[in-house]
């Protein structure tokens, strides 16, 4: 379970370490958290061991090795990938997959990835930014909006009702053609027909036909 899943807590006392404790809460809500400090993590003992110095009773035991260059840019970098990860969240499916390569890396150069200290923060590490996802919005504010752009839409509709109760307008002939919807793929009727006026028959046309 990541951070940006987990469900927000109470709100505690208003004091300094209260406000200090949610404030701090609400940074680490909004990026990886977890997983940038288990890299950071695992990049300690990996830059570690190569050139620590252990002694075993009276025996000082080095366990420096030809790839010690190799240990100390692994381990600095798995460190610099978890810091990226808190200040920029959005590389961090790079981040992750960096983490976990290095980490596998980190197997056969920096002492079987620092006896398995920073092998497996590494691979826990790379998962936890990979997956983290930020949170959606919250209900209460998606309903807010809702209820302001309803509002918005009633102000404007009586608005467009006031306005036309003022004055009236009349709708143009091609206006009203323009809204009449269609039919079965019928076609728009004419925008302005002219009114068919009878034509009167000729005067002689019209003795011809009483001669016959």
């Amino acid at each position: 379970m990541s951070s940006a899943t987990v469900e927000a807590w109470p709100e505690g006392p208003t004091g300094l370490v209260g406000r200090t404790r949610r404030g701090f809460r609400a940074w680490r809500r909004t990026r990886p958290f977890w997983g940038g400090l288990l890299a950071m993590i695992a990049g300690v003992p990996i830059l570690y061991f190569p050139y620590a110095k252990l002694s075993l009773g009276g025996l000082t035991i080095a366990m420096a090795t030809t790839a010690g260059a190799g240990s100390l840019i692994i381990g600095l970098m798995l460190i610099v990938l978890g810091l990226t990860a808190w200040f920029q969240p959005v590389v961090r499916i790079f981040c992750g997959v960096a983490t976990t390569i290095l980490a596998l890396i980190s197997i056969p150069v920096s002492n079987l990835g620092g006896f398995g200290m920073g092998f497996l923060p590494g691979l826990i590490a790379g998962g936890l930014l990979v997956s983290w996802a930020p949170l959606p919005a919250r209900p209460e504010a998606a309903e807010g909006t809702a209820e302001s752009v309803a509002a918005q839409t009633v102000e404007s509709t009586e608005t467009a009702e006031a306005a036309e109760g003022g004055a009236p307008t009349a709708q143009l002939p091609a206006q009203a053609a323009a809204e009449q919807p269609l039919e079965y793929g019928a076609a728009p009727q004419a925008a302005a027909q002219q009114p068919t006026v009878p034509q009167p028959a000729h005067p002689q046309s019209a003795v011809e036909g009483e001669q016959r």
